[in-house]
């Protein structure tokens, strides 16, 4: 294809992106972090070629459109980048093997952008034995070294399916002898009565509910959101 093709093409992609991209006037070297996107000439558009044909390469696929919230809403759009820890008076309730494993009006809703909230559970507020620890750990920029549990009851078993910061970085000492729980690995969360919907991705542990609106993190191409 001629390079003054690709270029008009990738000029009309460009408008069509524009429409519902509110940071579209941004520079595009200040808003694209793939090269290969900033057409400025015929040497770049030979070298960017295989991009200016992938239909999928777009500005939305960088930084989406947040949804307009509703009266009593939040837009995970809003929330800050480190992360805020708020308690919660929610009543927050976790389902595991037929039965309530954890109940609490006293969680902490980690926030942070383009993520729905993570709930973090008092270690008090589950059941007698249902927190195994085990193997393995995983690092979080904001709040350190998480370590994991199993959750367990009589008749069901989650590996692994909840995580805290035993000695978390400064700022995030709220989230001491607190667990936080892969809503996707546990029959079932509610908040306030409403189930939960796993935050999509099977990577990250928010938890959806009608409070809350995006999008989200987690659904293919949002790695950079």
């Amino acid at each position: 294809m001629p390079v003054g093709d690709v270029l008009q093409r990738g000029q009309r992609r460009r408008a069509a992106v524009d429409l519902r991209d509110p940071f579209a006037s941004q520079p595009l070297r200040q808003r694209d972090p793939v090269p290969g996107l900033v057409l400025t000439g015929e040497e770049d558009a030979r070298r960017t070629l295989q991009v200016a044909h992938d239909a999928d390469c777009t500005f939305a696929s960088v930084r989406p459109c947040p949804l307009p919230a509703g009266p009593g809403q939040e837009s995970v759009w809003d929330y800050p980048r480190p992360p805020r820890v708020d308690p919660s008076t929610e009543l927050v309730e976790v389902h595991l093997g037929g039965g309530v494993i954890a109940r609490s009006t006293a969680s902490l809703r980690v926030l942070e952008t383009s993520h729905p909230p993570t709930y973090y559970l008092p270690a008090s507020a589950f059941a007698p034995g249902a927190l195994r620890p085990t193997t393995g750990h995983t690092s979080c920029e904001w709040k350190g070294q998480a370590s994991y549990v199993d959750l367990v009851t009589p008749a069901a078993t989650a590996p692994r399916a909840g995580w805290s910061y035993p000695e978390p970085i400064a700022g995030f000492e709220a989230l001491v002898d607190h667990v936080a729980v892969m809503p996707s690995l546990v029959d079932a969360c509610f908040v306030d009565g409403e189930r939960v919907v796993p935050q999509e991705g099977g990577f990250y542990g928010g938890w959806v509910t009608s409070r809350v609106v995006g999008p989200f993190k987690g659904v293919p191409g949002s790695w950079g959101w």
